[in-house]
Parts: structure tokens; sequence; C-alpha cells
């Protein structure tokens, strides 16, 4: 009776065990949703921020390394060995834009002779035609008296090759008719340039002297053959000097000369 009676109350009352499993198993169901949800969430979040690896990324370069390259993209940067120095950003380069009367008193903007003369500088950054031109007032003078004179080892220094042959010739000419040429300034009135040029290495420039000057040519026994001794003439002559702007020496020859009337 007992035992049947015990049997009977334990068929009303609920399983314990069987309670709890059935609890458990709906708890597990929704915490495990929970967490795969926070799980998948979370993974989403942190794949948008970090991004995705494809196996083809640059590797990674130090901060020295990228504060000396701020502000440039990674595809541009290349990995240099040595010391890493702190430098500013790189300004964007400007176009240099010279002064409009860079050659004043010497040639107008745009015109031949100042796109002349600004080739001549860009290759010579020491260039200064001012100084030029006062060197060439000088040349001038001392060329047309060792000119007269026969003065071959003034001469050699000052002219190119081809011109020194070409004053040569007149000078053994005067001596094989036994003459003498006398010269002598009595003013420089000008000394301009009229043209400039840079033909690859070479500079060129030509110069307008306006002079006024005595010459007188004699034979052996005085007499003039050539001149006047009394007269003052005014002589116009159009030279050209060059150098090579590659080499170290700094003179100028004369190569080219001409007269205007």
């Amino acid at each position: 009776m007992f035992s049947r009676s015990l049997e009977k109350r334990n068929a009303l009352l609920p399983d314990p065990v069987a309670g709890w499993d059935s609890e458990s198993e709906n708890d597990v169901d929704i915490y495990t949703i929970i967490f795969l949800a926070l799980a998948v969430f979370i993974f989403l979040r942190l794949r948008n921020v970090l991004g995705q690896r494809t196996g083809s990324e640059r590797p990674p370069f130090d901060r020295a390394a990228r504060n000396a390259v701020q502000g440039a993209p990674d595809s541009t940067v290349v990995p240099i060995a040595g010391k890493v120095l702190d430098q500013a950003p790189l300004a964007p380069t400007a176009e240099v834009t010279l002064p409009s009367d860079r050659w004043k008193g010497l040639a107008e903007s745009g015109t031949v002779l100042a796109q002349g003369l600004d080739a001549i500088a860009a290759q010579d950054s020491a260039f200064d035609p001012r100084h030029f031109i006062s060197g060439a007032r000088s040349a001038y003078e001392m060329i047309v008296l060792a000119f007269a004179n026969g003065d071959r080892r003034a001469l050699r220094d000052l002219l190119s090759s081809e011109v020194y042959d070409s004053f040569e010739t007149v000078i053994k000419d005067r001596e094989k008719h036994e003459q003498k040429t006398e010269t002598r300034f009595v003013s420089i009135d000008k000394a301009e340039l009229v043209g400039a040029e840079q033909r690859d290495r070479t500079a060129q420039l030509t110069v307008r002297f306006v002079s006024q000057m005595i010459s007188v040519t004699r034979d052996k026994s005085g007499t003039i053959v050539d001149g006047n001794p009394d007269k003052v003439a005014d002589i116009t002559d159009v030279w050209t000097f060059a150098r090579d702007t590659t080499s170290r020496d700094p003179n100028w020859k004369l190569v080219g000369t001409g007269s205007a009337h």
C-alpha cells in the first residue's frame, strides 16, 4: 500500500531532472543565439574598420619613415636604407618668372636680343653682359692698336684662329711693302650689344662700336700711303665675340669683324 501510494505521488509531481533538462535546453538556445549575434556583429564592425587582407598588402614601414613622407600615399613610398631625416612637406614647384626689365638698358623685353641673353645666362650663371661690354671696349682698343703695331703675340690671345690668320695676312703684306701704320684713339663713343646667341656650348655676342680715331700708314720713307694724320675719322665696327660656356676660361675671343657706314 505504501509503495503504491508512493508511486502515485511520484506520478503527480513533475520530474525534477526532466524539467531541468528542458529548461536548460531552452536557456542554451537563447544564450547561444545572443552570443552568435554579438559575434557576427563584432566581426562585421571589425571588418569594416580594418579591412580585409588579400595577401597582396604592402609590408608595414616604421613611423619615422611615414613622418618623412607625410601626406604621400603609400603607393609612392619607397623604403630607403639609412637614417631618416625630418623634413617639411615639399611646396609645389612654381615656374620661375624672370623680371621683364632683366636686361634694362641693354635689350628690350621680348626681343631676339633679350631672348639670346636669356639663353646665354641659362648656360652660364655667372654671365654679366654689362661686365662683358666693359671688357669688350678694352679689347676693342687693344686689338686695333695691336693690329696697327703688328703685335702678333697680343693678337693671338685675343682672336680666334680664323680671325688671327686674316689679320696676320694684312700685317705680312705691310711688312712686305715696308709700311707702318700709326693709329690713335680719340674716343670710343658707344659700345652696344646688337646680337646674342647660344649655339650648343658656344655663346656669341655681337657689339657695335662707334669711335673716333686718327690713323695713317706710311712707307719706309715716311710718305703717307693711306689715312690723314690731321683728320679724326668716325669709325663704326661690328664685332662678334665668343666663348665656350662649359670652359673654366672666362675670356672671350674675337671671332668675326665687320664695319658699318
